[in-house]
């Protein structure tokens, strides 16, 4: 019984990982690639020149502009963020560090929408600054500023959650001999830790680039959805979709979709660079 048993696990061994495959590939092809397909098939359907009309339309440029601007705008200061914490959680020991590692991952668990109302309760006209903000002249909420703090708190997490484990990899042995060698705090990161990180970090800039531009329930709650003036892509896409425009509706969707492949292919370059410099 015991030689039936083992004769059989080869055979089993070999159709496990074929089967795996199998089912990988027919979960990508219904969730991904088919919607995708269905997607820019929609948006070309009536035409090259339709498609390219409904990209060029005012409100259309408009909200393809904010969304560059608020993604050039949050990108950098996430990446700031994420440094320092990443730095701070990994390379030292302090109290409150764990407190620091469940707010870093908070916007992991909390539904974007409630991210927007927090700036709503506090930035509204009848929030805790809102009258303030309202006798200065002060625009947040259904404003760009807005825009940009509510995609700022549903991304901060991606470079740093990106840096952590890494820099947790590394240890602090380097470190440690660069400062007895008299190398100062700044001088020590950018000659020792930057070099080890840059592959992380480069990973962790683009997941939280592609968030931002395609961030959708925050956003909604603070734009106040003004046409040509708070509606970034995402949101763009919902109006046009709402109104019936579908074509438009897709079109934008999918120069979004082509935005986030782009990101995605870049990490994948990225990836393959860094396993090959290893």
């Amino acid at each position: 019984m015991k030689a039936r048993i083992l004769k059989f696990l080869p055979t089993a061994d070999s159709l496990v990982k074929p089967a795996l495959i199998v089912i990988s590939l027919v979960f990508l092809a219904v969730v991904l690639i088919i919607p995708v397909v269905s997607v820019i098939g929609y948006a070309v359907s009536k035409g090259l020149d339709v498609y390219l009309a409904a990209l060029r339309s005012p409100d259309t440029i408009k909200a393809i502009q904010l969304t560059l601007m608020t993604a050039a705008i949050v990108v950098p200061l996430n990446t700031v963020f994420g440094v320092c914490a990443a730095w701070a959680i990994a390379k030292f020991d302090f109290r409150g560090k764990q407190f620091l590692i469940t707010l870093i991952d908070l916007p992991f668990s909390v539904s974007p929408v409630v991210a927007g109302l927090v700036f709503i309760l506090l930035f509204g006209s009848k929030g805790w600054f809102g009258p303030w903000l309202q006798q200065n002249h002060i625009s947040i909420v259904f404003a760009f500023p807005g825009i940009v703090l509510a995609t700022l708190l549903v991304t901060f997490p991606y470079v740093a959650r990106e840096l952590i484990p890494v820099m947790q990899l590394q240890g602090r042995g380097a470190e440690e001999a660069a400062t007895s060698l008299g190398a100062r705090g700044w001088m020590t990161f950018f000659r020792v830790t930057l070099p080890d990180i840059r592959w992380a970090l480069l990973y962790g800039i683009i997941l939280c680039n592609a968030r931002a531009m395609g961030e959708f329930g925050a956003v909604a709650v603070v734009s106040g959805h003004i046409r040509g003036l708070t509606t970034t892509m995402p949101l763009q896409i919902e109006i046009m979709y709402n109104e019936y425009d579908l074509v438009g509706a897709f079109a934008v969707a999918s120069l979004l979709m082509m935005l986030a492949v782009i990101s995605l292919l870049a990490k994948l370059a990225f990836e393959a660079l860094g396993a090959r410099r290893h």
